[in-house]
């Protein structure tokens, strides 16, 4: 079974356990675009804003592609669970009439992907959007950048590299306004 690890945040530059469960290297712009945005507070990345998919408030951008060496898909979601510490049950796939996932259309999504692009299956971060059920309120890029604002000391350095290190091609509605914050683009040096 050919199978595909999509990444579209820090998988792309921090495989981390996953390193010897995937071959070769990721193939950018390769999979299917999917609804993302800066949505989620990771306890893991220090409260810092990540990437998930948010078909609400996030717009379709390009995902990545690099093979599993698992020849099961379960097996392919068990390695992408243990590298995203998550539960199993958030870590989407697709292969034959096996599927998970919370998103139907992102399911469809990654489906019609892999038969077009030859993969037997594919696996992904299936991680909802939690800014409202830490915040109180639900994510706009308005209240994004506020939270971003009130980060500091290894919060806020973890916020920044992650973002700024996701790839290009992960052009949020946040990211595109952070362009134009000063004190974001202070901390580029620009």
């Amino acid at each position: 079974m050919n199978i595909a690890v999509l990444g579209w945040g820090s998988l792309i530059w921090d495989l981390g356990v996953l390193t010897p469960h995937v071959t070769g290297e990721w193939a950018m712009r390769a999979g299917p675009a999917l609804p993302m945005e800066f949505s989620r507070i990771s306890p893991k990345r220090k409260m810092g804003l990540v990437v998930c998919l948010d078909p609400a408030d996030g717009v379709l951008c390009p995902t990545h592609a690099i093979r599993s060496v698992r020849r099961d898909i379960l097996a392919a979601a068990e390695d992408l669970a243990t590298r995203e510490i998550a539960p199993f049950e958030r870590i989407g796939f697709v292969a034959g009439d096996q599927e998970q996932g919370r998103l139907p259309e992102v399911i469809r999504r990654v489906r019609d992907w892999c038969a077009e692009a030859g993969w037997d299956g594919a696996v992904w971060t299936d991680l909802e959007p939690n800014f409202a059920g830490y915040r109180g309120q639900a994510f706009t890029v308005p209240r994004g950048i506020d939270y971003l604002s009130t980060l500091s000391g290894e919060s806020m350095e973890e916020a920044f590299r992650y973002i700024e290190e996701a790839p290009e091609t992960t052009r949020t509605p946040l990211r595109d306004a952070l362009d134009t914050v000063d004190w974001w683009r202070a901390r580029r040096g620009v």
